[in-house]
């Protein structure tokens, strides 16, 4: 990461005209010692960059001279922080130095480079499981735009049902789910989620977004996931199940289990969700004696349902296994 350090210490340079190692080292979370080996490496690479000893020296870019990053564009500094901003899925490392880069960005870009790098989220898995990648849509940079500038959106949509609408959004973020990508919007109606890809049409108002009190993209996420979730698969069932199936259970499941502390007996306590008794039971029975329903009694009964029909349908075949060759 010691490239990041590097241009956020020249960023630094820029903002502030004259900085210390120790301010380096304050700002970038490092030791002084590398702050000051990284300034120097900066001079010895054929940078303007000086030391001044003294009470007030410190390390300056001389005659106040610019690199290159200065030719970084509005748009382009957007792009930079849309892509790999705090809210995004680039390491910790990235985030760490890009938080750095956005307070050292000089004046004109930095209101711009905050507000994208709060303005889009990544949620690494689908709805059930990890997801599969895919091409982002159509509309996607044109919504980002608009979550970054502040400005109103009419949208043309279609609905899960097929049902075709057009309507003023006020959009706050973006937010991308497994392969999914969806636009988080006030509305006349309370706050609501719009897949991307089902976006029809799509144009600025020239109005600016009006953003409700204290809203944070990764908390109203949080709600709105947990709604879906529950909606999706609202039956709940409480099991204990051995180490050997909780590994089974977290790749069948994904994000509809959780797992519980261990008994004396080595079982663990799992929660499992799904749509209804049924499906969930279907998906249960492939464990066998692996996984134990303990509730509810609808799933127990489904279980024992599927257990009488197998035992009917394959007793021949287990009665002629039986049987001595010879």
């Amino acid at each position: 990461m010691r490239a990041d350090r590097l241009v956020a210490i020249l960023l630094l340079l820029q903002a502030r005209g004259r900085v210390t190692a120790a301010e380096v080292a304050t700002e970038l979370e490092v030791s002084e010692r590398t702050a000051r080996r990284d300034l120097e490496a900066l001079g010895m690479a054929g940078l303007p960059i000086y030391s001044q000893q003294g009470r007030n020296g410190g390390w300056m870019l001389h005659g106040g001279a610019r690199t290159d990053l200065s030719g970084l564009t509005a748009a382009e500094a957007r792009a930079l922080f849309l892509v790999a901003g705090p809210s995004s899925s680039a390491t910790p490392e990235v985030k760490a130095a890009l938080r750095k880069l956005v307070r050292a960005l000089p004046e004109p870009f930095r209101e711009s480079a905050q507000a994208a790098a709060s303005a889009v989220l990544i949620d690494p898995t689908d709805w059930d499981r990890r997801a599969r990648g895919g091409p982002p849509p159509k509309h996607l940079d044109a919504v980002q735009r608009a979550v970054v500038e502040g400005e109103q959106l009419s949208i043309g949509y279609v609905a899960r049902d097929r049902a075709t609408s057009t309507r003023v959004v006020h959009p706050l973020g973006v937010a991308a789910k497994g392969s999914a990508w969806y636009l988080v919007a006030n509305t006349d109606a309370g706050l609501r989620t719009f897949r991307v890809d089902r976006i029809t049409s799509l144009d600025t108002t020239g109005e600016p977004v009006v953003r409700p009190d204290g809203f944070d993209l990764a908390d109203a996420w949080r709600l709105i996931t947990d709604e879906v979730d529950l909606r999706r698969a609202p039956l709940r069932v409480r099991a204990r199940a051995t180490p050997v199936a909780v590994q089974l259970c977290r790749w069948m499941f994904g994000t509809r289990v959780r797992i519980g502390p261990a008994g004396p007996d080595g079982w663990i306590e799992v929660e499992l969700r799904g749509h209804h008794a049924r499906s969930i039971g279907a998906e249960i029975a492939g464990f066998g004696a692996g996984l134990e329903v303990i509730e509810p009694a609808e799933v127990r009964e489904e279980l024992a349902r599927i257990a009488r029909e197998l035992g009917t349908l394959y007793a021949e075949a287990a009665d002629a296994s039986s049987v001595p060759s010879g």
